[in-house]
């Protein structure tokens, strides 16, 4: 039982939630690390390079300012001229340079750089033992120029060799920045690759049971009731594919008994309807024997009812016929056009014994639906059309295709239907007053309840619209999809 809960539909839409942000959050914290460990290294990586560069300017400047002192302590190398604060300048530039090179020691620059200092440390002071021993005699092993160029050389070196370790520090953190980036993209994708595929078998289990209930709603919609109603997937989901199959077996039970109901309505007059004909022969024999003129008038009214219930319990013996054969015979691909000419063309006979005039404007348009409700609602539509229409009169029909579903409407030239009356035109056994006023003879009251159910039945819509300008009479307007999902 609680498994079965944990397969509910709210379970499943928290689970898709959870499965969705985790793998987010993940990776934005993925992302948050790497990048605070890039900025670290960054920085300290910046504050490295800034101080050794400080350092390396800062030993540079007095190596210069030792060679400059150097040659100033050297030219007035006559102790006459030689003033005491020479030295003591030359000595503390000198201790300078000493502090700059030890100071660039100590920020972790790496051997070759050492190296390079220690050789530049090296060659200063054998210039220095070289200008201080020759003090006395004032000869130089070396001439100045000549002793200074292997520490400016190595200064140079040393330069170069700096910028060569910063080229390189920084392409170390490139590196490492863009092997952080695509190792971040390679995750992120695997994750959001991991999230999409729950989200998607998610939709999919939870998309399936929903196109399982659409499916049925609409089998029930159409009046397809043989095949059960089944539903895999959520519990919630599957609970209602219950409800719906208990629904199915319900309408079943209506359907029959309607069909039943009606079929043995239909049988149950026939009987006592002969009877009553046979009768009012009788009585029609009589009354003309006898010439007994009001007798012959209630014969006719009698009659005029005998074939009024006639035609209703044919009616109902049709539509019961109809229904159950519309039932038992699949959908199938149909071009309305065809259908609508051929139907128009059984009407013809009765079109011209009231002169009635057709104009039609058919596009092709091809449907799937049950080939004999079809052809049905058309006959009930085209059946009132000349019913309703005068002699002489005119009926329009207009066949398109609106894109999504097809437009059927029929037009007459007939009393039309009031607004109030709309609403009940489609009620089974209703008669319009307009009718009545007009003495259009009654039917059975069936034709437009039928229309309307078989309509329903392809997922449908059937109403009556305003008469077009300059006209006045009835206006029906069908529209059916052409999707095949009925």
């Amino acid at each position: 039982m609680k498994f079965k809960n944990l397969l509910s539909l709210k379970s499943l839409i928290v689970l898709g939630f959870v499965v969705a942000v985790i793998p987010l959050f993940l990776a934005v914290m993925y992302a948050a690390f790497g990048m605070r460990e890039t900025s670290a290294l960054g920085r300290t990586v910046n504050s490295q390079v800034f101080e050794q560069t400080k350092t390396i300017r800062l030993v540079l400047q007095r190596a210069s300012d030792i060679e400059r002192k150097a040659k100033l302590f050297v030219l007035l190398s006559d102790p006459e001229l030689r003033q005491p604060y020479e030295r003591q300048s030359y000595e503390t530039v000198r201790a300078s340079f000493k502090q700059a090179l030890s100071d660039l020691l100590k920020l972790q620059v790496d051997n070759r750089i050492a190296l390079l200092v220690n050789e530049l440390s090296e060659k200063e002071n054998l210039i220095y033992q070289q200008i201080i021993g020759s003090e006395g005699d004032n000869n130089l092993k070396l001439p100045l120029d000549e002793a200074f160029q292997g520490l400016r050389e190595s200064s140079y070196t040393l330069s170069r060799e700096f910028e060569s370790h910063v080229d390189h520090e920084f392409n170390e953190l490139r590196q490492m920045s863009e092997s952080l980036e695509q190792g971040l993209l390679i995750k992120g994708a695997a994750l959001l690759a991991i999230s999409s595929a729950a989200i998607a078998l998610l939709l999919l289990v939870i998309s399936r049971s929903m196109r399982q209930l659409d499916s049925s709603i609409r089998r029930l919609g159409a009046g397809e009731l043989d095949e059960p109603v089944t539903v895999h997937g959520p519990s919630d989901l599957v609970f209602l594919g219950n409800r719906l199959e208990w629904l199915r077996t319900r309408l079943m039970e209506l359907e029959s008994s309607k069909q039943q109901f009606m079929h043995n309505v239909a049988h149950e007059i026939e009987a006592p309807l002969a009877g009553i004909r046979y009768g009012a022969e009788q009585m029609a024999d009589e009354a003309e024997l006898d010439g007994n003129l009001r007798q012959q008038d209630i014969v006719r009214k009698l009659g005029a009812n005998i074939d009024k219930l006639q035609a209703v319990s044919d009616e109902l013996l049709r539509y019961s016929k109809l229904s159950s054969q519309s039932e038992a015979k699949p959908k199938q691909a149909l071009n309305m056009k065809e259908l609508l000419e051929a139907v128009v063309a059984d009407f013809q006979p009765t079109l011209t014994a009231k002169a009635i005039e057709m104009r039609m404007l058919l596009r092709p348009v091809h449907i799937s639906g049950n080939a004999l409700q079809l052809r049905a609602i058309v006959e009930q539509l085209l059946d009132n059309a000349v019913k309703f229409s005068p002699l002489k009169g005119e009926i329009r029909i207009m066949l398109r295709d609106s894109g999504t579903q097809m437009e059927l409407e029929v037009e007459d030239e007939g009393p039309g239907i009031p607004l109030d009356e709309r609403g009940h035109a489609f009620e089974p056994f209703y008669r319009g007053k307009a009718a009545q006023a007009e003495g259009i003879p009654e039917g059975p009251g069936l034709g437009l309840a039928i229309v309307k159910e078989y309509v329903a039945n392809h997922q449908g819509n059937v109403e009556i619209i305003d008469a077009r300008q300059d006209q006045h009479g009835a206006r029906i307007r069908v529209q059916l999809p052409l999707n095949g999902e009925i």
